[in-house]
């Protein structure tokens, strides 16, 4: 359960914006204000920051604190009691015109109260601005009755689309129906299964598995428990995998590469065959070639002609994937060699960053296996530096956002992914999910389907923290 509290001081003169205008020309915009308040719960009393100006250009993590709807929360130290905050918004991002104002009803504001404080803010904004900025959208801020609604506006106007938003608003309901469905007993809850067993996809359980996590996160165990109780009852119920499933511990079978292969239009021959490399081999063909033989012993000599066909493309893709691989390892080979006669490797490195890939780092590590296997310690300490090195310079090279991308994929196990995210609120965006999605339809086009499963998984969590 969540506390409201009605915060209405934020009306009185001092708000932040007047303090703020009574000085100098104002260049950015202000800090929330500590406020002192008690826990609706246990009464203990509480510290807490009350933001009413978000300035997403300016202040990013409010913006995305909004978003994920911690904006004005406060978790009380004694008894982790959540408490929402009620308070006056103006949110503003000057890159996109928007200016928008949410005023609580629950506040009982005054009309020239209301009035007061969107000019106020209102003025704020302009005075930080460039000199040659448009300003014409601050003098019609738009106004919204909820907070979900302004909510909305943002996200639309940063690319998501409102079918998206509704999408996971209604995943989210869905969870709280079951969880209440789940109390009242195992009947109850089958019926709801029953009803909305289409909408209990992959999606939703990766939904209900952030919730989990981010329970666990603040300390609500309880919570947590419910809800992974009631997971694991869902996945039962639908025959979910109770655990996490990894596509590089999932072997495929021969029969089904072959039919995913025959089935394949050729305009998506090619990223099928890259994602099905590894189980392409003389098995393969020798189960190709029998669906080429029973055709023509059934007299169906279009299939049989077909089958050939693509049992040619197929061949000659993986002879080019292959010398292409094989070009890459020898890069790596030869600039791997390079470093270790160089006087200095960083230079050498530095110089050839670009070459710095995974065929590299694939050669690097094979060639630290062999040196260790060898017993050959001063070669395994240079090759170490090497590939401390090379980390180095690709992090380097990388822009904040893939930065922390490579972060999340390097974390020892998902839920220490989930909690990397959770710790840097700033950094979920609507384009870091666009991100992590557009990196997973390029490790899924380049075969690599766990990486790029994980990446989806990573955007689902991400996905679910901006609402």
């Amino acid at each position: 359960m969540i506390y409201y509290i009605v915060f209405r001081s934020m009306f009185a003169p001092a708000t932040p914006a007047r303090a703020i205008l009574k000085g100098h020309r104002v260049t950015t915009a202000p800090s929330p204000q500590a406020v002192q308040l008690a826990c609706p719960s246990c009464r203990t009393p509480i510290r807490a920051p009350i933001a009413t100006i978000v300035d997403a250009a300016r202040q990013p993590e409010l913006k995305a604190r909004l978003i994920a709807g911690q904006l004005n929360l406060a978790v009380c130290p004694n008894c982790g009691t959540p408490i929402m905050i009620s308070a006056p918004l103006f949110y503003h991002d000057g890159a996109k015109q928007l200016a928008l104002v949410h005023v609580p009803q629950q506040l009982n504001a005054r009309p020239e109260e209301q009035e007061r404080f969107i000019g106020d803010a209102t003025s704020l904004m302009m005075r930080s601005l460039p000199a040659d900025a448009p300003r014409g959208y601050l003098l019609a801020p738009r106004r919204f009755l909820t907070i979900n609604s302004l909510i909305d506006a943002i996200l639309e106007a940063d690319g998501i689309s409102r079918e998206t938003i509704e999408a996971q608003r209604r995943r989210v309901d869905l969870i709280g129906q079951l969880a209440e469905a789940a109390e009242r007993g195992d009947e109850a809850l089958a019926a709801l299964v029953a009803q909305h067993r289409e909408s209990l996809d992959d999606e939703f359980f990766a939904t209900l598995d952030t919730f989990i996590a981010a329970s666990q996160q603040v300390g609500r165990d309880d919570s947590a428990q419910v809800l992974a109780a009631l997971r694991n009852r869902l996945a039962d119920a639908v025959g979910v995998a109770g655990g996490e499933m990894h596509g590089d511990e999932t072997e495929i079978a021969l029969s089904e590469v072959v039919e995913r292969l025959i089935a394949a239009d050729d305009d998506a021959l090619e990223a099928l065959i890259a994602e099905l490399r590894p189980a392409i081999d003389y098995s393969f063909f020798e189960a190709w070639t029998a669906r080429i033989d029973q055709a023509e012993q059934a007299g169906d000599r279009v299939t049989a002609e077909r089958l050939t066909a693509r049992r040619g493309m197929i061949l000659e893709t993986i002879e080019r994937m292959d010398r292409e691989a094989q070009a890459l390892f020898d890069a790596g080979a030869n600039l791997l060699r390079s470093a270790l006669e160089a006087t200095d490797a960083a230079d050498v490195l530095r110089a050839n960053s670009a070459q710095i890939d995974e065929a590299f780092m694939l050669v690097l590590q094979s060639n630290i296996a062999m040196a260790e296997r060898a017993g050959q310690d001063q070669m395994v300490a240079r090759l170490r530096a090497i590939e401390q090195l090379a980390a180095q310079i690709v992090e380097e090279s990388l822009s904040p956002e893939d930065r922390f991308v490579n972060q999340l994929l390097q974390a020892d196990t998902p839920q220490a992914a989930t909690r990397l995210l959770r710790q840097n609120p700033a950094m979920i965006t609507p384009s870091f999910v666009r991100r992590l999605n557009e990196l997973a339809d390029q490790m899924e086009s380049g075969g690599h389907r766990p990486a790029s499963e994980r990446l989806r998984q990573l955007a689902r969590e991400a996905g679910v923290m901006l609402f």
